[in-house]
């Protein structure tokens, strides 16, 4: 079935261009070793989002992006809260206050510093309503069931929030051991409170992250930085029938634009009554953002 028009899609995963480069290339150059990175201008994985940085190059103020989202008819984004600057996420929320809702990077390495900032930072506005990591980017790397993550999934358990993970082999040029999606199992047994959301895919090991899916009723799945067209059928199968309420759609502008993301996701084969669950309903329930939206 064709997506339905008149859903406020809920974004998971959206950056504010600053006109340098962004989506983690920081991180990502203090870990590459290839000379081919050196020459991406904006993002750490440019040679697949070739277009990237024509998007990137351009600052963006927050009341054009906000027009950008009713174009397309996206409610709300979730964007990135830097625990250690979050003054202009802390600004965006109270101008936008139903528009964007935020989570906040971690990083195992700095142990109970991380933790304290991730609880000092979560209690700074009610739109901060999640964690998230990405094992690959962090120096050095950390497996996603390494001890030094634990402290932090128990605190999410404590705050009663989210974690967004990235999985899978990652775009940029860096190794992908530590975010083996395998490396949940554990984690999910171990955490049953805490609410894992998979990020970027889990490619090649879809098959997998299904099956952990339809395992651990704490872990769910987001479409970022993968446009509609090459999002996995497997998932989208799972979606279909005993996934609905597992799913979820992150939009990953600027990497992607939203003209391709939403003229292609009019082609995915969802079925009538998962299109709510995937556009909006399932991010309203697995981030608890009822409170943010008035319902």
């Amino acid at each position: 079935m064709t997506r339905p028009a008149d859903i406020g899609v809920i974004d998971l995963m959206l950056e504010i261009p600053t006109g340098t480069a962004g989506m983690g290339m920081k991180q990502a150059r203090q870990l590459t070793r290839d000379q081919g990175t050196d020459e991406f201008s904006h993002h750490p994985a440019q040679y697949l989002f070739k277009d990237a940085g024509d998007r990137m190059s351009a600052a963006s103020d927050p009341e054009a992006v906000v027009a950008m989202m009713d174009t397309f008819g996206v409610a709300m984004a979730q964007i990135s809260v830097n625990p250690r600057k979050p003054e202009g996420a802390l600004a965006l929320f109270e101008r936008y206050p139903t528009r964007f809702f935020g989570e906040v990077g971690i990083d195992p390495n700095r142990g109970m510093e991380s933790v304290r900032a991730l609880e000092e930072t979560v209690n700074l506005h009610p739109n901060i309503r999640a964690a998230s990591a990405a094992p690959c980017l962090l120096n050095p790397q950390v497996p996603i069931d390494d001890k030094r993550f634990y402290p932090l999934y128990a605190k999410c358990c404590e705050l009663g929030i989210p974690i967004n993970m990235l999985v899978g082999v990652p775009g940029p040029r860096v190794p992908y051991k530590c975010q083996h999606p395998g490396l949940l199992d554990e984690v999910a047994w171990f955490f049953p409170e805490l609410k894992v959301v998979m990020r970027h895919g889990g490619d090649p090991w879809t098959d997998l992250c299904v099956k952990l899916l339809l395992k651990w009723p704490n872990l769910y799945y987001s479409t970022s930085a993968w446009a509609p067209k090459h999002y996995p059928r497997n998932v989208l199968e799972f979606a279909n029938k005993r996934g609905s309420g597992k799913v979820l759609f992150a939009g990953y502008f600027p990497g992607l634009s939203y003209e391709r993301i939403f003229t292609e996701m009019d082609d995915l084969p969802l079925a009538r009554e998962v299109w709510p669950k995937f556009l909006r309903a399932n991010a309203v329930d697995v981030y608890g953002l009822g409170p943010l939206l008035g319902s």
